[in-house]
């Protein structure tokens, strides 16, 4: 598969950080090189933009046009009342403050801090912070190149989906084919992980006008399960190899009842998510390890910080698929270590 059918199949990947959708890839992909998806970003085939949950994706240009007017509902939800910046503009014309913006960032992309003074400007009495994620969270902005290329650092400049790709969004707000694209990658799920991994509202009524075209499961709890009619169930005692995945991904990040990803045994591991800043490493399935990399002028060291103790044949499994992520982070540092390191108990 290509990085970039890669990329619709997951409908989108998670992508603050910017490299983490290249470790993802990588992960998932035979061959995967950075500059696969490099050459998609320049060549403005794939973009990064404030989509599910609110938070950046790199989505394919396509999906990007498809997708920003289904989650836009979410997205005003999340402006307006699960962030501080919608109080804080109480009474100012929204939809003049982003025919600003628009206009602003259409003539060039602009970072926030260039956007900040022109908008406090027009209303001085106003949070310029607020100002500006309004422009963030309402508008289809795109985060531009360098941005986002492996290896590249850069400021986030942005300007809309519609300039930057001299196409128009489009028409259709529907949900119904994004939830059964996210069933295909990630069923069988229940409605509320759907609604975790989108953001979006009112899906109950969704799932039971696509219930005809689904089959569904019941989980150990009793919680239905829906799924595509040919999605893959694998016998649950199918080995499953380690993979590393980055900071965020969204097959940790978006389950309503993250137990079914992370082992319970702990139960302070299943918000183990919160202020992350470490990778995690799928063990048979569920997260087993967590990973960073240490970097330095001519060494690179993978750390793997075991959450249980492994039989010797799961752990050699796992440092070998770390030296590999590690040749494929720091394949240019002199010297490189894989360094396992134990629960703590």
């Amino acid at each position: 598969m290509s990085a970039a059918d890669a990329i619709e199949w997951l409908v989108g990947m998670q992508a603050q950080i910017p490299a983490d959708p290249y470790v993802a890839l990588w992960s998932r992909l035979e061959g995967f090189r950075t500059g696969d998806l490099a050459k998609l970003i320049t060549d403005r085939k794939a973009v990064r933009m404030g989509l599910m949950r609110a938070t950046i994706h790199l989505v394919t240009s396509r999906d990007g046009l498809a997708l920003r007017p289904v989650i836009q509902p979410a997205l005003e939800r999340a402006f307006q009342t699960g962030s501080p910046f919608g109080r804080k503009l109480v009474g100012v014309d929204i939809r003049r403050l982003l025919g600003i913006g628009r206009a602003l960032v259409d003539e060039r992309p602009r970072t926030s801090a260039e956007l900040r003074p022109i908008l406090q400007k027009r209303w001085p009495k106003r949070d310029q912070d607020s100002l500006v994620m309004a422009t963030s969270y309402l508008l289809p902005l795109v985060q531009v190149p360098p941005r986002g290329v492996w290896g590249a650092s850069a400021q986030p400049r942005r300007t809309t989906l519609e300039a930057w790709l001299g196409r128009p969004l489009g028409k259709n707000r529907s949900p119904d084919a994004l939830i059964l694209r996210y069933l295909a990658a990630f069923g069988p799920a229940t409605i509320g992980d759907a609604r975790t991994w989108s953001g979006l509202s009112g899906l109950a009524e969704v799932f039971e006008r696509l219930g005809p075209r689904l089959r569904t499961f019941r989980d150990e709890r009793g919680r239905d399960l829906f799924d595509v009619p040919d999605g893959p169930l694998p016998d649950g005692e199918t080995p499953a190899p380690p993979r590393f995945l980055p900071v965020y991904d969204n097959i940790v990040l978006s389950h309503d009842d993250r137990a079914r990803i992370v082992r319970p045994s702990d139960p302070k591991r299943l918000g183990y998510m919160a202020g992350v800043n470490f990778g995690s490493v799928l063990i048979d399935g569920f997260v087993g390890a967590t990973w960073t990399v240490t970097r330095g002028p001519k060494t690179a060291t993978l750390r793997i910080a075991l959450l249980e103790r492994l039989a010797k044949r799961e752990r050699v499994a796992v440092e070998d698929e770390g030296a590999r992520l590690l040749g494929f982070i720091r394949g240019d540092a002199p010297s490189r270590d894989v360094m396992v390191v134990a629960p703590r108990r």
